[in-house]
């Protein structure tokens, strides 16, 4: 009877919690994420329009000019800092300006600062900064995750691995460690960043990666359990009755709904400055676990559990891409709507000054 317990969706709630809360102490202790510093390297054509940009926005303070500061190549220093929630404004008239094929534009959010300026840039600014999506980071971020490296595949299949053992063994502990160490949602979040934004460039390689990293721990995964299966490590009756870690292969709505569920929350710990929260979604997903089981059935030439797992793969993937992109799209008309009206605002108040 505990050991199913440790299946159900009250264990995972409690653990993600415990182990997320702990990760939230240190993260909020280390970083307040207000503010996000800008550094610059601007061609000489273009400081005059970069030097008035940043003057002219209430939400940017702490403005250094180092002229000739660059030497390869040649350029000026520029130093701001910017309210989080102005940031992805603040970045993307600088793309109009085209400083990121003439120049640099470098963002920093691991900052903390102690500034009554910065408060009140902050103050400036519309919405939250814990709210604050800041798209050309989160671009940045995808495009590092979708590289298919020996890093990836090694920790993917380590967890495919622990949690073949988990099944075999009936573990649940064993099927939550693999989930924790499943580096999936990287490429799974680059796929719904591709759709939302959207990036075309970006998707074969997230899925690529996603599906690559897949194929190749199941079949490093199979080869394995398929030379222990021969040599007797394990006996087919073994695996007839595995209560506790059943619901791997048994795919049903409730699959979905969890699914869908972790990709908003997994979304939402990627976009906003709490990052902590990844922690429960990877406990919650049931893709590694499906992956393990589908290399085990593999070796045993458990058809039933194979095509279980499959599906079991399939409703979780579907379910955190359709959710993670459906959040994104939201978070971009939101902020959307919160900069037009900001920028309204401020044309408003500059009208009546003058």
């Amino acid at each position: 009877m505990a050991a199913t317990t440790l299946t159900s969706p009250g264990f995972r709630a409690v653990l993600a919690g415990t182990v997320g809360g702990f990760r939230r102490l240190e993260h909020d202790n280390c970083d307040d994420g207000r503010v996000i510093h800008l550094r610059l390297r601007v061609p000489s054509d273009l400081t005059d329009d970069v030097r008035e940009l940043l003057l002219d926005d209430d939400t940017v303070v702490n403005i250094a000019v180092i002229p000739g500061a660059f030497v390869k190549p040649e350029g000026c220093l520029f130093l701001a800092d910017v309210a989080r929630e102005s940031a992805q404004t603040v970045v993307s008239r600088l793309h109009t300006l085209g400083l990121q094929h003439e120049g640099a534009i470098t963002l920093d959010e691991s900052l903390t600062i102690i500034s009554d300026a910065a408060d009140q840039a902050e103050a400036a600014a519309p919405g939250s900064p814990i709210d604050a999506v800041v798209w050309d980071i989160i671009e940045n971020r995808a495009r590092d995750d979708v590289r298919l490296s020996w890093a990836f595949v090694a920790f993917l299949t380590l967890a495919t691995m622990i949690a073949s053992v988990g099944r075999l063994l009936d573990q649940p502990i064993l099927i939550v460690g693999a989930m924790v160490v499943g580096p999936e949602f990287a490429p799974i979040a680059a796929i719904c960043f591709a759709f939302a934004r959207p990036r075309p460039s970006l998707l074969p390689r997230a899925l690529g990666t996603l599906l690559g990293g897949f194929a190749i721990a199941t079949v490093i995964a199979t080869s394995v359990w398929s030379v222990v299966h021969l040599f007797g490590g394990f006996s087919d009756a073994l695996l007839q009755h595995r209560p506790a870690t059943d619901f791997i292969v048994q795919p049903d709505i409730w699959s979905f709904v969890i699914a869908l569920l972790a990709g908003v929350a997994g979304t939402l710990s990627l976009t906003t400055s709490k990052s902590a929260t990844l922690v429960g979604v990877f406990i919650s997903v049931t893709t590694v676990p499906a992956i393990g089981t589908l290399a085990l059935s593999l070796a045993t030439t458990t058809w039933g559990d194979a095509r279980s797992s499959l599906v079991q793969l399939g409703v979780n993937l579907t379910g955190m891409i359709v959710a993670g992109t459906t959040t994104l799209l939201i978070q971009r008309f939101f902020w959307a709507r919160v900069r037009r009206h900001s920028a309204a605002a401020s044309a408003e108040s500059s009208a009546a000054r003058a």
